[in-house]
């Protein structure tokens, strides 16, 4: 039995579905049962289970052979990161009580830098889970190339791609989920012996620019790039409702700058950014 966290997410349900399709046997976690009807459905066995109850987590990760873990987002998080720091503690609980026989843990690209922006609540993350005496393997995985899906809009109906990323020419490393959904089955289904850590990105690095052309292509289209002023940002997400933007914004400038970087080689994916785009369109059709 192989557990995923996050199976209504887009990684977490990705992992499960590729899992179910290799005829492993999965057990989703979910927070309400009605969340779980289609996965029992698809041949899943559910648990009703959220961080925020380490008993249900501990009953989810029990006689397991492979437990996939990851945060819950938190993308305008509190002074200190409370909210990662209760869910690192109590996945934590979850599994020192449980002891499953592998662990893929999702982390980040840069899960090594203890510099303060959004992502090092991955890098505290994996700091609490390696003081764990099981086997943990961290993938971390680049910026997602759905990301995106949140500018097609702007892109479709306006011609133009604004990126926080810069200079727009600069390539960035991306990667799509398809990718690290095959790469976490494999490890989880013991097809990939790996231990320690996996770095992952796409077949290719892509700058903004490129971004932009692929989606001209695709919607029939002129699609520009257009980068976001540095001075702007705040401004914009707050306005967007965010409380807290700094750990955002130094993030990006951590992509930037060039800080936020692996700390290794990386393995590259095969999913094109064409293919992860026309895939994110159809969806969002």
């Amino acid at each position: 039995m192989i557990a995923v966290m996050g199976a209504t997410g887009q990684v977490g349900g990705a992992i499960a579905r590729k899992l179910l399709a290799e005829g492993e046997k999965v057990r989703v976690l979910v927070r309400s049962a009605d969340k779980g009807k289609t996965w029992k459905r698809a041949g899943a066995e559910i648990a009703v289970a959220s961080t925020d109850d380490t008993a249900a987590l501990t009953r989810a990760f029990a006689d397991t052979e492979a437990v996939f873990v990851m945060l819950p987002p938190v993308f305008d998080p509190a002074p200190g990161y409370p909210e990662s720091t209760a869910a690192t503690t109590s996945v934590r609980t979850a599994l020192e009580a449980t002891k499953p026989g592998k662990i893929v843990a999702l982390s980040t690209i840069g899960g090594q830098v203890d510099r303060d922006n959004l992502l090092v609540q991955l890098h505290h993350w994996e700091q609490a889970l390696r003081t764990l005496n099981l086997p943990v393997v961290f993938l971390r995985p680049t910026w997602f190339i759905e990301n995106t899906q949140w500018l097609l809009a702007a892109a479709r109906e306006k011609g133009v791609f604004a990126s926080h990323l810069q200079p727009l020419d600069k390539p960035v490393p991306m990667v799509a989920v398809d990718d690290i959904a095959a790469t976490a089955s494999d490890l989880l289904a013991g097809k990939d012996s790996t231990t320690g850590i996996v770095e992952l990105t796409g077949p290719q690095d892509v700058t903004p620019i490129e971004i932009a052309s692929t989606l001209g292509h695709l919607f029939s289209r002129e699609v520009r790039a257009q980068a976001i002023p540095r001075e702007t940002w705040e401004a914009e997400f707050r306005a967007a409702g965010m409380q807290h933007p700094e750990p955002r914004m130094r993030m990006l400038d951590g992509f930037n700058e060039g800080w936020i970087r692996f700390e290794g080689t990386p393995r590259r994916g095969t999913t094109t950014l064409e293919t992860a785009l026309r895939q994110l369109i159809l969806h969002k059709a």
